[in-house]
């Protein structure tokens, strides 16, 4: 069985897993979870039952949920790439430590913004919101800044699985417009440095609907009812 991520669209936070997998370079397959509708369908709440992307089924058929699981299974398997660290290493603990900010930090100041713009808030619900937003997603650019430093990658001279989740969610700016990310220079060439890359271009191509070819291991999409088919048969 190939693994098989499946992936949020529009914009999930699962891009990062997918850009991951390209660095990897190990067989997968994509099947895509339009959101809202199908990522909170009864059928695709049998494979996560949080109702959320990305999930990845692994080639035994196991099911991982959560983006920084996904990213560390991964990881284990892309030490010798450079992608992650052996645990128990100094790198290991730096690069959970980026990860666990970008997930409750950087990913989470976005929250109050994607409520106003999904839940369509008016009036002063909306300014309380995108208020609050804008101000925790200025602080999370500026902590994060402050992070990256003068380093070429969030982790320094070598690209990490780190990186791959922060452009998945950094793009999210073009959405509420309440940052100028020319504010942080470093997040911006930063920025810049992974949009220019093969893995990432491939990545907005699959989101867009597109038939890319991958420089990993990408072996074609499937749906959920395949996948539903093959839990079925392997129960």
């Amino acid at each position: 069985m190939v693994q098989t991520l499946m992936y949020g669209v529009p914009s999930g936070c699962s891009f990062g897993s997918i850009v991951a997998l390209e660095w990897l370079g190990e067989p997968y397959r994509l099947c895509r979870i339009e959101m809202p509708a199908v990522v909170t369908s009864n059928a695709y709440r049998t494979i996560n039952p949080a109702g959320e992307t990305p999930t990845l089924v692994t080639a035994t058929g196991e099911r991982i949920s959560e983006s920084m699981a996904i990213l560390n299974h991964l990881g284990a398997r892309g030490i010798d790439k450079g992608l992650s660290f052996a645990q128990g290493t100094a790198g290991f603990d730096r690069l959970n430590q980026m990860l666990a900010f970008l997930n409750t930090s950087f990913f989470a100041a976005f929250g109050p913004l994607w409520y106003a713009l999904e839940h369509e808030a008016e009036g002063p619900d909306r300014d309380v919101l995108r208020a609050y937003g804008a101000a925790q997603v200025a602080k999370a650019h500026a902590n994060l800044e402050a992070m990256l430093g003068d380093k070429e990658w969030l982790l320094g001279d070598r690209r990490t699985l780190a990186d791959a989740y922060f452009i998945g969610i950094a793009r999210w700016t073009k959405y509420h417009d309440v940052v100028d990310r020319r504010d942080y220079p470093g997040l911006q060439r930063l920025f810049e440095r992974l949009e220019a890359d093969p893995a990432v271009r491939f990545a907005h191509a699959i989101e867009r609907g597109e038939a890319p070819v991958g420089t990993g291991g990408f072996q074609g999409e499937v749906s959920l009812n395949d996948i539903l088919r093959q839990q079925a048969l392997a129960a």
